[in-house]
């Protein structure tokens, strides 16, 4: 089976950086993209930021924009999220993501952002 593994999460002060990795495990695939997702309490699950390999091309949502980035190496299926300038409100829970199909999620990595 396939295992996403999510690492770097924690706390960090408003203003501060994190940066997140995720690594593939298991049997090999292929992946057309792979990003991040996070939850915060009480909140849907929403996307953060995506990499489409076979392009480069990214996207984020605009709430992160300017302040996130989404690297990573397509061979390893790895993938790295740098965060800046964080803010209470990225508080969440972090999944990492490869796909579309099939599809695989990691277990989640907590950030908190104290004020």
């Amino acid at each position: 089976q396939v295992q996403l593994v999510e690492s770097g999460g924690g706390l960090v002060q408003a203003g501060g950086s994190l940066r997140l990795s995720c690594a593939a495990s298991g049997r090999t695939f292929i992946s057309r993209v792979m990003g991040w997702f996070r939850q915060a309490p009480g909140k849907e699950r929403e996307a953060v930021a995506v990499i489409t390999w076979s392009s480069g091309g990214t996207s984020y949502v605009d709430s992160v924009k300017g302040r996130f980035t989404i690297s990573g190496d397509s061979a390893k299926n790895t993938v790295y999220l740098l965060m800046n300038s964080l803010k209470p409100e990225d508080t969440a829970v972090y999944y990492c993501y490869a796909g579309p199909t099939p599809n695989y999620w990691g277990q989640g990595t907590q950030v908190t952002v104290s004020s």
